[in-house]
Order: C-alpha cells, then sequence, then structure tokens
C-alpha cells in the first residue's frame, strides 16, 4: 500500500481514468461493430464519420496507439466504399 498522500490520490485518480477510458474504448468497439453489420451504404456512410471521429478521440487521449486508428479507419473505409 502506498505510504505517501500523493501516491494515494494518484491511486485515486489513475482508478476514474481507467474506468473512464474503457467506457470510452468499450463504446468505440460497440460503434465499430455496428458500422460492420451495416448493410445499407447511406447509413454507414453517416455511421464512418461518427466512428472515424470516435477513433480519433481515442488516439488524441493515447487510449490506442496512432497507426491502429489509421488501420481501423482505412478498412472501414474500404468496406463502407464496397458496399
Amino acid at each position: 500500500m502506498a505510504n505517501h498522500k500523493s501516491a494515494i490520490k494518484r491511486i485515486r485518480s489513475n482508478k476514474d481514468k481507467t474506468q473512464r477510458n474503457k467506457y470510452q474504448h468499450k463504446s468505440a468497439r460497440s460503434a465499430i461493430q455496428k458500422l460492420r453489420e451495416t448493410t445499407d451504404k447511406k447509413e454507414a456512410g453517416s455511421l464512418l464519420v461518427f466512428v472515424s471521429s470516435m477513433i480519433d478521440k481515442l488516439v488524441k487521449k493515447n487510449i490506442i496507439h496512432k497507426n491502429k486508428a489509421s488501420n481501423l479507419k482505412s478498412k472501414l473505409t474500404k468496406k463502407v466504399n464496397a458496399l
């Protein structure tokens, strides 16, 4: 267990941040899955913009790596264009 007041505060804040990051990451994954299951081109196009924005926000907050985000967006764009 931590012995310093600042370490105790850090443990508390890390727990909160981890919980927030997990929520954002999980919601983005759910949106990606929804986009992959979509068969309507028009709906997929609007959903792609939303999902790309979510992915960019995850990169900005260092939740996922920028190359992973780039690969995800590329694959999703190819899928939407193929519809």
